[in-house]
């Protein structure tokens, strides 16, 4: 079980910037300990909200913004993402200490109805 762990970890370091993830906030931050409480923060609010994209991603399909076109897209999206976050989340919160990226899509968890696109349904 650890192989199979340590195997998607560095997979997942390796294929995110080929899968369009960007790198995650925290990763702007000018000194290790912002960095460190930055990346703790980040885990600690996508181990614990990343179930909400299940209801978010559904909302901007409707909306047609950019990541969905549909709300049906939005479903798929929305599990996939909560999925990941949840994951991604615990071990960002796990590894806090090492300031390595580990990207989420749509930069984790974002609690705004709309991704921005100007939308206005």
């Amino acid at each position: 079980m650890k192989k199979m762990m340590i195997f998607f970890l560095i997979a997942g370091l390796f294929l995110a910037p080929m899968t369009g993830f960007a790198a995650s906030p925290w990763t702007q931050e000018d000194n290790y300990n912002d960095r460190m409480s930055g990346k703790l923060r980040f885990g600690v609010i996508n181990t614990l909200f990343g179930w909400t994209d299940i209801f978010f991603e559904p909302i901007k399909g409707a909306r047609k913004c950019e990541s969905c076109d549909s709300v049906w897209t939005g479903i798929g999206k929305g599990f996939t993402d909560a999925v990941v976050n949840e994951v991604g989340g615990a071990l960002q919160l796990l590894t806090f200490p090492l300031v390595f990226d580990i990207p989420l899509p749509d930069d984790g968890v974002q609690f705004a109805t709309c991704c921005g696109c100007g939308s206005s349904k």
